[in-house]
């Protein structure tokens, strides 16, 4: 048997203290996820007021709530977008919140297997 150079109360005290931490994190974590949420219904609500966005749609590491870690981004598609309003909107959706990065498609522009991947694991705003 391996002795371990920590007591078992100094055990138990490092076990608790990982415990937290990890509560911690996770609280931390949610709260981000929060965050990104609520930049993407902004956007989703500032595309269709201003730029008459007739569909958007969340996908990536925040459609995916697994994949979604402290350094995701949000990740939107619309539909419906003026190319000539097209960069104008993207500018809009990147300055929504400055705790979190949002990325706008165009679905005019986008490959079609980057818009099959958004049909498919996108969520409808």
């Amino acid at each position: 048997m391996i002795k371990l150079p920590l007591s078992d109360q100094e055990l138990s005290v490092y076990r608790a203290t990982a415990r937290r931490r990890r509560e911690r994190d996770r609280e931390a974590e949610q709260a981000r996820r929060d965050v990104a949420w609520a930049a993407a219904r902004r956007a989703a609500d500032l595309l269709r007021a201003q730029y008459n966005a007739t569909r958007v749609v969340v996908f990536g590491s925040l459609a995916h709530g697994g994949w979604f870690t402290p350094w995701s981004d949000v990740d939107i598609a619309a539909w419906g977008l003026a190319e000539r309003d097209s960069l104008f909107a993207l500018g809009a959706v990147m300055d929504l919140d400055a705790r979190v990065e949002v990325n706008l498609v165009d679905v005019n522009t986008c490959t079609p297997e980057l818009l099959a991947a958004i049909e498919r694991d996108g969520i409808e705003l």
